[in-house]
Formats: structure tokens, sequence, C-alpha cells
């Protein structure tokens, strides 16, 4: 289905809800060092993730290694807050690349600087900074399902 990268995500609940998210949507969930919290059996199993084990997962060393693997082309989507193109406007297809920064920094300013193009983002009220990311991942996530067809692609049969 989809790619989701958490670039430096520092809150283990929120990987946990988007892990078991990938593992329903039949997603790849990509995690970028460093990591705020430890991703050991015995720590994902003291969680409570008994789903972990049928998530598809890669963790990567750095951004730099992840770039050289999957360079940026019109398959990304950039999720931030220093855009204006919400993220409905996006047209996804299945192995797109969807990536989430850090809870409490986003993306990195110079990814967000070099592909303007690539960036989406989710309106919110004038009181709003911010949304859960594990809250937001879903809502991308859900507007890519509905754009690739709906719920008839999550028949795994």
């Amino acid at each position: 289905m989809f790619n989701i990268v958490l670039v430096h995500p520092q809150i283990p609940p929120n990987t946990g809800n988007i892990g078991r998210l990938c593992v329903n949507l039949g997603a790849r969930l990509h995690l970028v060092k460093p990591l705020g919290f430890d991703i050991g059996e015995k720590a994902v199993r003291r969680a409570g993730l008994d789903y972990w084990k049928e998530l598809d997962l890669t963790v990567w060393e750095s951004l730099e290694a992840f770039f050289q693997a999957h360079p940026i082309d019109g398959r990304f989507h950039l999720a931030t807050t220093k855009t204006t193109r919400p993220y409905w406007e996006a047209e996804y297809r299945p192995g797109d690349w969807l990536l989430f920064g850090a809870e409490t920094t986003g993306l990195p300013e110079t990814l967000i600087h070099d592909h303007p193009e690539q960036c989406v983002t989710i309106p919110m009220g004038p009181k709003g900074r911010s949304l859960n990311l594990s809250v937001a991942v879903g809502i991308v996530a859900y507007e890519g399902v509905r754009q690739c067809g709906g719920l008839r692609i999550l028949d795994f049969g």
C-alpha cells in the first residue's frame, strides 16, 4: 500500500499506534534514527504491542541513508505545518512515501525548503498548532486509501 516514514520519532505510543495502523493498511513502516525509545523485542513486548511481529518494518540509521536508498521524487509527500497545500490536494498512489517528522520538531527545515512541491498539511483552526503524530498519519494515510479505491484495496483475503 504505502510507505510511512517517521523521521526521528520520540514518543513510543505514537509509533505503536502508527505500527498498528500500518499492519491494518498493509503499509510498510520506516523508522529513521535516532529514535527516542527502544524497539527491541523485550521493550515491544512490555508495551503490549502483540501485533508488532506482523509489522513490515525497516529501521534506517540516518536520514541520509534513507535518501541514498530512496531519492525524493513525485511519489513523496512531506507532512508539515509549514505549507498551505492541504493533504487532499496531493495525488496518492500505492507505493507512495508519506513522511512525518518528530513530534516536537517536525521534518528538517532544509527538507521542506528543498521540496516545497512535495509538502502537504492538515488544516487546523486558529487555536490549533499541531495534531498528535499518530492522528496526522491516520488522516493522510486514509486519504491515500480513499484515492486509491477505498476499502476494497484493504481486502487482504
